[in-house]
């Protein structure tokens, strides 16, 4: 098989992990516990795929800096809570494993903080499937092209053959200033619309359409 992507890059958080709700509830929660202004459900989803620093400027931009630990630890009060019924969407540990059989380069490049996204990735068991990961933590946040610059360098993977999959216009701004091909998901963060407003290779809209479209046309 002729591929046409050697490296295939993927957001978590409503790109393979069905989170989206729960980080959108957990912000809600923190800003409650403060008594600051709640985001709405929009405004609380639109931040997710950011890092943490960016994305509470985005959802409670009248909080100074010096309050952002207490409402990061408010957010992870609430988040953690719930993180043990968070889920995988349907077929995704199938289609990873099948790419990498193929030979295909897979990584992972999220708002997550390193040690967030080892914890995920241990208790999904899709660790092992992945050559490489990059962190909000570790890097700029998204749509800076920091992360998938290093994770092409580290695989050795030119950007005309690199794919980025996500569920945000943060994924795909970022695939779009790294040079790379990007693929919007329309069952995480961000409408369909916004995302087709990015112009991507291609838009699906379930996880089973994810998984044909990366089957025939990757």
């Amino acid at each position: 098989m002729n591929a046409r992507f050697d490296l295939i890059v993927f957001d978590w958080d409503g790109t393979l992990m069905d989170s989206t709700a729960a980080i959108a509830r957990a912000i809600q929660s923190a800003c409650r516990d403060l008594g600051l202004p709640v985001p709405n459900d929009i405004r609380a989803r639109h931040v997710i795929g950011l890092g943490l620093t960016e994305a509470l400027q985005y959802a409670v931009p009248d909080l100074p800096m010096y309050d952002y630990p207490k409402i990061a630890a408010r957010y992870r009060h609430h988040y953690f809570a719930g993180v043990e019924k968070l889920a995988l969407f349907p077929g995704v540990a199938a289609f990873l494993a099948d790419l990498r059989r193929e030979g295909r380069l897979l990584a992972v490049a999220t708002g997550k903080s390193r040690a967030g996204l080892d914890r995920v990735l241990e208790q999904s068991g899709l660790g092992p499937l992945f050559h490489a990961t990059r962190c909000a933590d570790e890097c700029f946040s998204k749509p800076h092209p920091a992360m998938l610059e290093e994770l092409m360098a580290e695989l050795g993977v030119a950007p005309e053959k690199t794919l980025m999959i996500g569920d945000t216009t943060h994924d795909l701004q970022m695939a779009k200033n790294a040079g790379t091909a990007g693929m919007g998901v329309g069952f995480g963060a961000h409408p369909l619309a916004a995302l087709r407003a990015e112009a991507p290779l291609a838009c699906v809209e379930t996880p089973e359409e994810l998984a044909a479209w990366l089957k025939a046309n990757a």
